[in-house]
Protein backbone atom coordinates (compact mmCIF):
# COMPACT_ATOMS: atom_id res chain seq x y z
CA UNK A 1 0.00 0.00 0.00
CA UNK A 2 1.34 3.84 -0.81
CA UNK A 3 -0.55 6.44 1.16
CA UNK A 4 0.00 9.62 0.14
CA UNK A 5 0.24 11.80 2.63
CA UNK A 6 -0.65 15.65 2.78
CA UNK A 7 1.07 17.27 5.80
CA UNK A 8 1.12 21.24 6.87
CA UNK A 9 2.14 24.04 4.42
CA UNK A 10 3.33 26.31 7.60
CA UNK A 11 1.25 25.45 10.68
CA UNK A 12 1.88 22.19 12.56
CA UNK A 13 -1.60 22.00 13.69
CA UNK A 14 -3.18 21.77 10.43
CA UNK A 15 -2.09 18.50 10.01
CA UNK A 16 -4.73 15.63 10.01
CA UNK A 17 -5.46 13.01 12.93
CA UNK A 18 -5.86 10.73 9.83
CA UNK A 19 -2.76 11.51 8.32
CA UNK A 20 -0.88 11.22 11.71
CA UNK A 21 -2.23 7.93 12.29
CA UNK A 22 -1.44 6.81 8.84
CA UNK A 23 2.49 8.19 9.15
CA UNK A 24 3.08 6.18 12.80
CA UNK A 25 1.55 2.94 11.32
CA UNK A 26 3.74 2.74 7.61
CA UNK A 27 6.66 0.84 7.79
CA UNK A 28 8.71 3.76 5.86
CA UNK A 29 7.94 7.28 5.42
CA UNK A 30 9.08 8.54 1.75
CA UNK A 31 10.30 12.53 1.97
CA UNK A 32 11.50 15.23 -0.07
CA UNK A 33 14.00 16.45 2.94
CA UNK A 34 14.43 14.28 5.68
CA UNK A 35 15.93 16.75 7.67
CA UNK A 36 12.16 18.92 7.37
CA UNK A 37 10.40 15.82 8.29
CA UNK A 38 12.26 14.39 11.08
CA UNK A 39 10.83 18.06 12.50
CA UNK A 40 7.33 17.26 11.64
CA UNK A 41 7.62 13.59 13.35
CA UNK A 42 9.75 14.35 16.13
CA UNK A 43 7.10 16.94 17.01
CA UNK A 44 4.03 14.44 16.97
CA UNK A 45 6.46 11.36 18.42
CA UNK A 46 6.76 9.37 15.65
CA UNK A 47 9.21 7.01 15.01
CA UNK A 48 8.35 5.38 11.68
CA UNK A 49 12.08 5.51 9.64
CA UNK A 50 12.36 7.96 6.98
CA UNK A 51 14.08 8.14 3.47
CA UNK A 52 14.76 10.44 0.94
CA UNK A 53 12.55 10.71 -2.54
CA UNK A 54 12.95 13.66 -4.26
CA UNK A 55 13.80 15.34 -7.79
CA UNK A 56 17.31 13.80 -8.52
CA UNK A 57 16.98 10.08 -7.43
CA UNK A 58 13.01 9.85 -8.56
CA UNK A 59 14.17 7.04 -10.49
CA UNK A 60 16.64 4.93 -8.88
CA UNK A 61 14.67 5.45 -6.09
CA UNK A 62 11.41 4.81 -7.01
CA UNK A 63 12.28 1.41 -8.23
CA UNK A 64 13.90 0.55 -4.62
CA UNK A 65 10.38 1.62 -2.89
CA UNK A 66 8.15 -0.28 -5.82
CA UNK A 67 10.43 -3.18 -4.51
CA UNK A 68 9.54 -2.44 -0.67
CA UNK A 69 5.74 -1.87 -1.86
CA UNK A 70 5.93 -5.25 -3.72
CA UNK A 71 6.82 -7.48 -0.64
CA UNK A 72 4.04 -5.80 1.12
CA UNK A 73 5.75 -3.11 3.08
CA UNK A 74 3.47 0.03 3.29
CA UNK A 75 4.62 3.10 2.52
CA UNK A 76 4.03 6.90 3.35
CA UNK A 77 4.63 9.37 0.47
CA UNK A 78 4.85 12.93 1.62
CA UNK A 79 6.71 16.46 0.20
CA UNK A 80 8.37 19.14 2.06
CA UNK A 81 4.89 20.45 2.46
CA UNK A 82 1.41 20.69 1.52
CA UNK A 83 0.11 17.74 -1.26
CA UNK A 84 2.48 15.48 -2.80
CA UNK A 85 2.56 15.50 -6.69
CA UNK A 86 1.45 19.28 -6.78
CA UNK A 87 4.95 20.47 -7.78
CA UNK A 88 7.02 18.00 -6.97
CA UNK A 89 8.26 14.37 -8.11
CA UNK A 90 5.72 12.73 -6.25
CA UNK A 91 3.59 11.94 -9.17
CA UNK A 92 6.31 9.70 -10.18
CA UNK A 93 6.26 7.32 -7.68
CA UNK A 94 2.45 6.93 -7.49
CA UNK A 95 2.27 6.17 -11.49
CA UNK A 96 5.00 3.65 -11.04
CA UNK A 97 2.67 1.91 -8.06
CA UNK A 98 -0.28 2.01 -9.96
CA UNK A 99 1.33 0.63 -13.12
CA UNK A 100 2.33 -2.02 -10.76
CA UNK A 101 -0.92 -2.50 -8.95
CA UNK A 102 -0.01 -1.15 -6.03
CA UNK A 103 -2.76 0.22 -4.24
CA UNK A 104 -2.61 4.03 -3.63
CA UNK A 105 -4.33 5.68 -0.81
CA UNK A 106 -4.64 9.67 -0.66
CA UNK A 107 -4.55 10.78 2.74
CA UNK A 108 -5.58 14.29 1.46
CA UNK A 109 -5.11 17.76 3.57
CA UNK A 110 -3.42 21.03 3.37
CA UNK A 111 -2.36 21.90 -0.30
CA UNK A 112 -0.79 25.79 -0.36
CA UNK A 113 -2.46 26.26 -4.16
CA UNK A 114 -6.30 25.80 -2.70
CA UNK A 115 -5.49 27.65 0.16
CA UNK A 116 -4.10 30.82 -1.61
CA UNK A 117 -7.88 30.37 -3.98
CA UNK A 118 -10.02 30.63 -1.05
CA UNK A 119 -8.24 33.36 0.20
CA UNK A 120 -7.93 35.34 -2.88
CA UNK A 121 -11.38 36.86 -3.46
CA UNK A 122 -11.21 35.47 -6.84
CA UNK A 123 -14.40 32.92 -8.02
CA UNK A 124 -12.20 29.75 -8.61
CA UNK A 125 -14.34 27.65 -10.15
CA UNK A 126 -12.35 27.57 -13.36
CA UNK A 127 -8.43 27.87 -13.15
CA UNK A 128 -5.16 27.12 -14.02
CA UNK A 129 -2.49 26.12 -12.20
CA UNK A 130 1.35 26.37 -14.00
CA UNK A 131 3.24 25.67 -10.46
CA UNK A 132 6.34 27.50 -10.62
CA UNK A 133 7.16 29.14 -14.22
CA UNK A 134 10.73 28.65 -15.87
CA UNK A 135 13.91 30.17 -14.54
CA UNK A 136 15.17 31.77 -17.84
CA UNK A 137 13.62 34.73 -18.91
CA UNK A 138 12.62 33.97 -22.09
CA UNK A 139 10.58 30.60 -21.27
CA UNK A 140 8.69 32.65 -18.72
CA UNK A 141 7.38 35.35 -20.73
CA UNK A 142 6.97 32.86 -23.58
CA UNK A 143 4.83 31.14 -21.15
CA UNK A 144 3.00 33.99 -19.74
CA UNK A 145 2.31 35.33 -23.49
CA UNK A 146 0.56 31.97 -23.92
CA UNK A 147 -1.48 32.36 -20.39
CA UNK A 148 -2.73 36.04 -21.16
CA UNK A 149 -4.66 34.49 -24.36
CA UNK A 150 -7.05 31.63 -22.12
CA UNK A 151 -9.00 34.35 -20.02
CA UNK A 152 -8.96 32.11 -16.73
CA UNK A 153 -7.91 32.79 -13.28
CA UNK A 154 -3.81 31.95 -13.08
CA UNK A 155 -2.21 30.45 -10.39
CA UNK A 156 1.46 30.01 -9.93
CA UNK A 157 4.50 29.39 -7.66
CA UNK A 158 7.04 31.46 -7.00
CA UNK A 159 10.80 32.16 -5.18
CA UNK A 160 11.03 35.22 -2.87
CA UNK A 161 14.14 36.18 -5.31
CA UNK A 162 12.15 36.22 -8.20
CA UNK A 163 8.87 37.27 -7.07
CA UNK A 164 9.95 40.86 -8.75
CA UNK A 165 10.87 40.47 -11.70
CA UNK A 166 7.51 37.92 -12.20
CA UNK A 167 5.04 40.82 -11.22
CA UNK A 168 7.38 42.62 -13.65
CA UNK A 169 6.77 40.51 -16.51
CA UNK A 170 3.04 39.79 -15.30
CA UNK A 171 2.31 43.67 -16.30
CA UNK A 172 3.74 43.86 -19.14
CA UNK A 173 2.29 41.14 -20.71
CA UNK A 174 -1.17 40.83 -19.15
CA UNK A 175 -1.25 44.90 -18.32
CA UNK A 176 -2.54 46.35 -14.97
CA UNK A 177 -5.01 43.44 -14.06
CA UNK A 178 -5.65 42.33 -10.67
CA UNK A 179 -2.98 40.35 -9.10
CA UNK A 180 -2.97 38.59 -5.37
CA UNK A 181 0.30 37.78 -3.80
CA UNK A 182 -0.27 35.35 -0.48
CA UNK A 183 2.96 35.49 1.33
CA UNK A 184 3.96 32.58 3.79
CA UNK A 185 0.02 31.11 4.23
CA UNK A 186 -0.74 29.72 7.86
CA UNK A 187 2.47 30.71 9.22
CA UNK A 188 3.11 33.69 11.79
CA UNK A 189 3.70 36.63 8.76
CA UNK A 190 1.10 35.35 6.56
CA UNK A 191 -0.13 38.01 3.98
CA UNK A 192 -2.26 38.58 1.43
CA UNK A 193 -1.53 41.49 -1.07
CA UNK A 194 -4.51 42.26 -3.65
CA UNK A 195 -4.65 45.13 -6.24
CA UNK A 196 -3.57 46.30 -9.80
CA UNK A 197 -0.46 44.53 -10.82
CA UNK A 198 1.34 47.96 -10.87
CA UNK A 199 0.68 48.84 -7.60
CA UNK A 200 1.62 45.03 -5.86
CA UNK A 201 4.82 45.33 -7.95
CA UNK A 202 5.56 48.76 -6.29
CA UNK A 203 5.10 47.42 -2.69
CA UNK A 204 6.86 44.72 -3.22
CA UNK A 205 9.83 46.73 -4.73
CA UNK A 206 10.40 48.30 -1.60
CA UNK A 207 10.10 45.57 0.96
CA UNK A 208 12.52 42.42 1.41
CA UNK A 209 10.50 39.65 0.42
CA UNK A 210 10.43 36.39 2.50
CA UNK A 211 9.23 33.01 2.64
CA UNK A 212 6.95 30.85 0.40
CA UNK A 213 4.57 32.59 -2.14
CA UNK A 214 1.53 31.89 -4.51
CA UNK A 215 0.24 34.60 -6.89
CA UNK A 216 -2.88 34.40 -8.78
CA UNK A 217 -3.73 36.74 -11.78
CA UNK A 218 -6.98 37.63 -12.47
CA UNK A 219 -7.24 37.42 -15.78
CA UNK A 220 -10.64 37.41 -16.21
CA UNK A 221 -10.33 40.59 -16.51
CA UNK A 222 -8.17 41.08 -19.49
Amino acid sequence: MLYIVATPIGNLSDITIRALETLKQVDLIACEDTRRTKKLTSHFDINTPLTSYYEHNKFSKGQYLLGLLQEGKKIALVSDSGTPGISDPGFHLVKLALENNIKVEPIPGACALIAALSASGIPANRFIFEGFLPIKPGARKRILSKLSNINKVIVLYESPFRLVRLLSEIKEVFGDTEVTVLREITKKFEEIKKDKASIILDYFSKVKVRGELVVIINATEI
